[in-house]
């Protein structure tokens, strides 16, 4: 070996030893990004969120109080994306990106659809809503840790949205248009 290469493997092992330990101290981020997807027909929904955990808080009523506008999830804005236009709870939703948020209640939920998007998930202008829709609201089965969306096909041009966490599940149909 030259004493050229000698030098540059000593470098490069010394590089991956100052690299790993920072690798390995890493944490993952306490509310990960997450992502709800479902294809109806030809048409494709998204949601993208961030979950938090109930990390052993009381959430409904404390952590996310009633009657407050709620985020839904965590960090930036909760943003829905449909290709074809939607009708969730009698409101006609075009195609687009739009941002979800929610408006606990004890014993009722909204949904907020909001025409605003790419903001962080606490600046929230009621004056961009496109429309409020009542959620069905029910409890799980067990605990749920982490704030979770799922969207599943229900017909060949109906679905369901649902938002789990603590003791909550939330549920609203919707059609592809």
């Amino acid at each position: 070996m030259t004493p050229r290469f000698t030098t540059l493997m000593l470098a490069g092992a010394l590089l991956c030893a100052a690299i790993a330990p920072a690798a390995a101290q890493q944490k993952p981020p306490a509310s990960p990004p997450a992502k709800a997807s479902v294809t109806i027909g030809a048409a494709t929904i998204t949601i993208d969120y961030a979950q938090p955990s109930m990390r052993g808080r009381k959430i409904m009523g404390e952590l996310v109080p009633y009657d407050k506008v709620w985020r839904t999830g965590a960090n930036a804005a909760t943003t829905l994306k449909t290709t074809a236009a939607l009708e969730i709870g009698g409101t006609l939703v075009p195609a687009g990106t739009y941002t979800l948020y929610t408006l606990p209640g004890e014993k009722a939920w909204k949904l907020i659809i909001n025409k605003q998007t790419g903001q962080w998930g606490t600046q929230y202008d009621q004056a961009q809503d496109l429309a409020r829709v009542d959620l069905k609201v029910g409890a799980t089965s067990a605990p749920v840790e982490q704030f979770t969306i799922t969207l599943a096909a229900t017909g060949p041009s109906a679905g369901l949205l649902t938002m789990e966490w603590e003791n909550t599940k939330l549920t609203a149909p919707f059609t592809v248009k």
